[in-house]
């Protein structure tokens, strides 16, 4: 009887203690996803809509509406298991449920970007390389000795855009377009657009939304990109299939997003002379004068805009502060690119991470310098300069472009020369007395801060890729000082000068050449996080990473 005693006793220990342990786990599960969404500020980003027609406010409710489908095609283009994970997730009402989907539908997927893209959630795989854009099992080697066998015309589809590959009865690799693949979502998306040019009086508006609602059931996006660089409207809206940023692979593939947006006026009207001097830059980029484009695009509009709602890959993670369409090359090459800059986004960045991060990583006597319109200003320049530089360019005796020759490094490239030459250009506005003098020394102290800001992304997103590359390339140049005691940093104007400008020579040079192994050689030696940045990134722990943004003009439209 006492040995049956005993061993009730101790099974119960043992379970108790099992249960205790799982509570353990549970509650540390718990804190570490609260840790992880504390990263994210909650702020409200509004528009003032007041005046809007009333056709244009329908019209505007209709747009929220087909942004929304734009989320649930980006969350099938992530992953094949990304939809049903999605559902699971909605189901569980535990605690640690409710954190798992809030910190999912942060990310759009199971994965941190600002954790180098790891899993939050059990039994998630490893991010694939080729998002759902690919077979999960098919190797780049594979791609690449099918695509040599395939016509030129069905060539220029594979690396195109606006079609995935899938694996036939034969399990050999077939092309389907976007209109096919998404058809039970681009249908109701399309009729959304239709009904919301219905509603709006607006010429160039009603002409974008129904040649871009045409351009989701033909897939062909040319036309409506056309209409979209010609919008002149106070609705902004961009949708449908755009950057090339998942497809770790080749960056072939687009993805759906949404920016619902209302054009800001009087801000846009102060940067419209930026566009004036775009081929003036251009002719004096430090490259080689063969490289250069004796004639930009003929249109280069700029708009600044304050954001209604997000959809699609605009929603997931770190959020789009500004950015530079069409990526067709036929239509920058013909119209150029327009440049969209969201200033409430902007703004709330600025306060919420910005400010915070300059107390703590620059150097005391430069910290005054920091001010949102060098931070606003920059931001544009780099969108500018994504337009600038080689895009079109001979390989072989074969015409093909930059984002084709540098697969999937192009997009980390990319980001760092937009950065850079975007502090070129600015130089160069100021030294020619278009911008003023007395915005030169907190432009490049404002660009610092910024730069422990982009970092921290981390340096397998590229623009931490492409701001790493920056930073340890400036630091091997004297531009940027550190000092050891305060572990902070300051900038050495003169010495900061030199190397943008160096900077931006190679970066684009190495793009006019198409060379891929001189791209993968620079951003071997400089993507790191060296000693000097991660005592500052250590600092900066408790400052949030980024923005969660909630929309209630989008509530209370819809």
């Amino acid at each position: 009887m006492t040995f049956v005693r005993t061993s009730l006793l101790l099974i119960a220990i043992t379970l108790l203690l099992s249960g205790c342990k799982k509570n353990e786990m549970d509650t540390k599960k718990t804190t570490d996803l609260e840790a992880k969404i504390k990263r994210f500020a909650p702020v409200d980003v509004t528009a003032d809509a007041t005046k809007l027609t009333d056709g244009d406010k329908k019209a505007l409710a209709k747009l929220i509406e087909a942004s929304k489908i734009m989320d649930k095609l980006y969350t099938r283009q992530v992953w094949s298991g990304n939809e049903a994970l999605r559902l699971r997730l909605e189901s569980d009402s535990s605690p640690e449920g409710i954190l798992r989907l809030k910190y999912f539908n942060i990310n759009m997927s199971p994965w941190s970007g600002i954790d180098h893209n790891e899993a939050f959630i059990e039994g998630a795989p490893k991010r694939p390389a080729s998002a759902n854009y690919y077979p999960e099992d098919m190797t780049k080697e594979e791609f690449t000795a099918w695509l040599e066998k395939l016509p030129e015309a069905e060539k220029q589809k594979a690396t195109g855009f606006f079609y995935t590959v899938r694996r036939d009865g034969n399990r050999n690799l077939a092309l389907i377009p976007y209109n096919e693949e998404y058809k039970e979502l681009l249908e109701p998306a399309a009729k959304l657009l239709h009904e919301a040019a219905a509603l709006t009086t607006n010429s160039s508006l009603k002409n974008f939304l129904t040649k871009r609602a045409d351009a989701f059931m033909s897939n062909d996006y040319y036309a409506s990109d056309v209409a979209w660089m010609d919008l002149d409207s106070p609705i902004e809206p961009t949708i449908g299939p755009y950057e090339v940023y998942m497809d770790d692979l080749f960056n072939y593939k687009a993805a759906f997003e949404a920016f619902i947006t209302l054009r800001n006026d009087e801000e846009t009207n102060k940067l419209a002379s930026f566009s004036k001097n775009l081929q003036d830059i251009e002719n004096n980029l430090p490259i080689s004068p063969k490289y250069r484009n004796p004639k930009l695009g003929a249109s280069a509009p700029i708009r600044v805009v304050d954001e209604v709602l997000v959809g699609g890959e605009a929603r997931a993670g770190v959020q789009t502060a500004a950015f530079n369409l069409p990526n067709d090359e036929r239509v920058t090459r013909e119209k150029g690119s327009k440049r969209v800059m969201l200033r409430n986004v902007q703004e709330a960045k600025f306060q919420n991470v910005l400010v915070p991060i300059a107390r703590l990583a620059l150097d005391a006597s430069q910290q005054s310098q920091i001010s949102f319109e060098p931070f606003f200003t920059h931001i544009l320049a780099h969108e500018l300069m994504h337009g600038l530089g080689p895009h079109t360019l001979m390989v072989d005796g074969k015409q093909t472009t930059v984002r084709q020759q540098m697969k999937e490094l192009g997009s980390a490239l990319e980001e760092a020369k937009a950065d850079i030459s975007g502090l070129f250009a600015l130089q160069y506005l100021i030294d020619k007395g278009v911008v003023a003098k007395s915005t030169e020394e907190p432009m490049y102290i404002t660009y610092l801060a910024g730069a422990f800001r982009s970092v921290r992304f981390g340096i397998n997103e590229a623009h931490g890729k492409g701001m790493a590359l920056q930073f340890n390339y400036l630091l091997d140049a004297g531009a940027l000082e550190y000092n050891a005691s305060t572990a902070t940093f300051k900038v050495n104007v003169v010495k900061m000068k030199d190397a943008t400008q160096r900077l931006t020579g190679d970066i684009m040079t190495i793009q006019a050449e198409g060379s891929y192994d001189k791209a993968k050689a620079l951003l071997e030696k400089y993507v790191v996080i060296r000693p000097e940045m991660k005592a500052v990134l250590d600092k900066l722990v408790d400052i949030p990473t980024d923005i969660a943004p909630t929309f209630p003009l989008a509530d209370q439209l819809k």
